[in-house]
């Protein structure tokens, strides 16, 4: 049950590689925005909000990842790691503060904060002093953009690391050029960027109450506000907050991290792990399932059918037609969930293939004196202390002291969240969505020192690997509608422009062009590196054009409009930085339009517009 992005990309590298990337050297950790492009995700409940498997997701998925592990072995060379941490200001607030009160008194009152505000670094330089790149662990959720948005991009840490390598990257389009900024997740389970709070935006009014519902229009209209006027400045402001952080960290950091590598892996049947709480009393995981408070979502997102979060009870019209579609729990997995009441049993579901995983992967990779906890889902802030501090008991125990241990969020395989047993009586939308019941975090605490144990005292060779996960054929399940034929209105062809720029513009307002489209899935499903558009800049020297932004630019927009009978238009904008260069400049578009070539058989063909010339003049 391995995540199917995870088996196809190591079988891609075991064939070029050999042994020499494996399950246990290599992580996988999602970076988590919530405005990515869906479907690649093996098991059923994920296909819900996706209508299937859309294999091109899968493909660009793993080509992406197979040609940068490929890249970066390319470039392999001996070098110097230094770390450094700090406290990231204004960027998170707890979601879940009622459910972080329910954990002891006596455990919070060692904390100032009910969220993790550090920023833990790992530059990297070769042996000659050029700088490489970093990463770097700060928990937040990649929401800054809310589920209005409909535009695939990297949030709030993308934009981060867009900021940073563009300043190391100089000159060079985004993704190209030597220097990688990377920002990965951590503990971030009930951790939000939306920091002005949850409020009801039909009435203005707070709803940060344990069931975060308002008094007219109930949970659905209870959203949080980031700090910005709308949410592509609010990912901005979170953005820039965390890349000021990390370029200060990172130009600060002089301990030099030293000693060997290793890493331990292990899958683990986390649907039936025995705990032992202590000496005399021991408990053990579910079957994976979800609670009534999981389609409630969150302040970040709420769910469409006024559900609740801190939902102790069933809702009998729910239930019914849950047993109906899908089947009732049945009562060992309902009195191993308790307080949960169940939505989905995804554990006893098993068609079209299995809903949710239970062999999952628990791993640790030691760098010197760096941990990287390596965790299959999202903890939440206390259960991710509890877990760093077992992890360094552990080291400390057997020889091995001073261990800076962090958490790595959302790796190789996605298990939803985990909280602690506290926060877990409570019921809202994290715990809900803890899939293993309320031992969850105790299990995974027990496991992760067994991985902490064996590196310590070198006894990795003994672990067992653990149950093998089922791999299933996925197929090509899917109720997406196929890809039809794209047409043009009359007089007009693929590429053409609609609707005009203008013939001037200055920095800060938003140029835009019109032109006849077609379906961008056509593109996806042709090439694996396609780019949807360029601004280019005359170069009156050498009479050419020369490109400056493309797709994964912050300032450039693709919008796609779908028409009838196969038409369709593409508007294209640019919001033009303050900073840019005066001169003349235009705007492209590269698009496949689909054509049936017979009756049973239709072909994508490439096209391209170009806007008019424009000027940017001063202001």
């Amino acid at each position: 049950e391995k995540s199917q992005v995870e088996d196809e990309w190591l079988g891609f590298l075991q064939d070029k590689y050999g042994e020499l990337y494996q399950q246990d050297n290599v992580i996988l950790s999602g970076t988590h925005t919530h405005s990515g492009p869906a479907g690649y995700f093996q098991y059923t409940l994920f296909w819900i909000t996706s209508k299937g498997l859309i294999r091109p997701s899968l493909n660009a998925i793993v080509n992406g990842i197979v040609k940068s592990i490929d890249i970066a072995h390319q470039n392999v060379r001996r070098g110097r790691l230094f770390i450094n941490r700090g406290t990231v200001q204004n960027s998170q607030i707890n979601r879940s503060p009622f459910s972080y009160l329910a954990n002891p008194a006596s455990e919070r009152s060692r904390y100032s904060s009910n969220t993790d505000k550090e920023m833990v670094m790992l530059k990297m330089v070769d042996s000659n002093g050029q700088e490489l790149g970093f990463i770097s662990w700060f928990a937040v959720h990649p929401v800054s953009m809310n589920n209005t948005n409909h535009l695939v991009n990297s949030d709030n840490v993308g934009y981060a690391s867009y900021l940073f390598e563009q300043e190391k990257n100089k000159g060079m389009l985004p993704g190209e050029g030597s220097f990688v900024a990377a920002f990965a997740s951590s503990n971030l389970g009930d951790v939000s960027p939306n920091t002005k709070g949850p409020f009801c935006v039909n009435t203005g009014e707070s709803c940060d109450n344990p069931q975060s519902t308002c008094p007219v229009g109930g949970a659905t209209m209870c959203m949080a506000m980031g700090p910005g006027n709308d949410m592509f400045d609010s990912t901005r402001i979170i953005g820039q907050n965390i890349y000021l952080k990390a370029r200060e960290l990172y130009e600060k950091a002089s301990q030099e991290v030293t000693g060997p590598l290793r890493s331990a892996h292990q899958w683990v049947n986390m649907s039936d792990v025995l705990v032992e709480l202590n000496a005399t009393h021991t408990v053990k995981t579910c079957k994976p399932a979800l609670g009534h408070s999981f389609a409630a979502g969150t302040i970040d997102g709420v769910g469409g059918l006024n559900f609740t979060q801190g939902s102790v009870e069933g809702d009998p019209f729910w239930d019914e037609i849950r047993d109906l579609l899908l089947g009732e729990p049945s009562n060992e997995t309902k009195d191993c969930h308790k307080p949960k009441p169940i939505l989905f049993s995804t554990g006893e579901m098993t068609r079209p293939h299995p809903w949710h995983p239970d062999i999952v992967d628990v791993q640790i990779a030691v760098i010197g004196s760096l941990a990287i906890v390596a965790v299959p889902g999202e903890f939440t802030t206390m259960s991710g202390r509890r877990l760093r501090e077992a992890v360094k008991r552990e080291f400390d125990s057997h020889g091995t002291p001073r261990m800076d241990v962090v958490i790595a969020g959302l790796c190789n395989v996605y298990t939803h969240y985990i909280t602690t047993y506290e926060e877990y009586q409570i019921q809202r939308y994290e715990a809900a969505s803890t899939i293993y019941g309320p031992h969850t975090l105790s299990a995974y605490i027990q496991l992760y020192r067994g991985l902490a144990r064996a590196i310590a005292t070198n006894t990795v060779q003994d672990l067992p690997p653990g149950p093998e996960p089922p791999l299933f054929n996925i197929g090509n399940m899917t109720l997406v509608p196929a890809l039809t034929v794209d047409r043009v209105p009359a007089n007009k062809t693929f590429g053409g422009v609609l609707q005009e720029v203008r013939q001037q513009y200055r920095a800060r307002e938003v140029a835009e062009v019109t032109f006849v489209g077609a379906n961008p899935r056509n593109s996806a499903e042709n090439a694996t590196e396609h780019n949807f558009l360029t601004v280019e800049r005359y170069n009156s020297t050498s009479d050419s054009w020369q490109v400056v932004k493309n797709d994964a630019s912050w300032d450039t927009r693709f919008y796609w409009t779908k028409g009838l009978l196969g038409r369709s238009n593409v508007t294209i904008e640019w919001h033009i930085p303050h900073d840019t260069e005066l001169g003349i400049y235009r705007i492209r578009y590269f698009g496949h339009y689909r054509k049936k070539l017979s009756i049973s058989h239709a072909v994508s063909f490439p096209f391209e517009g170009t806007s008019s010339a424009f000027e940017i003049t001063t202001p």
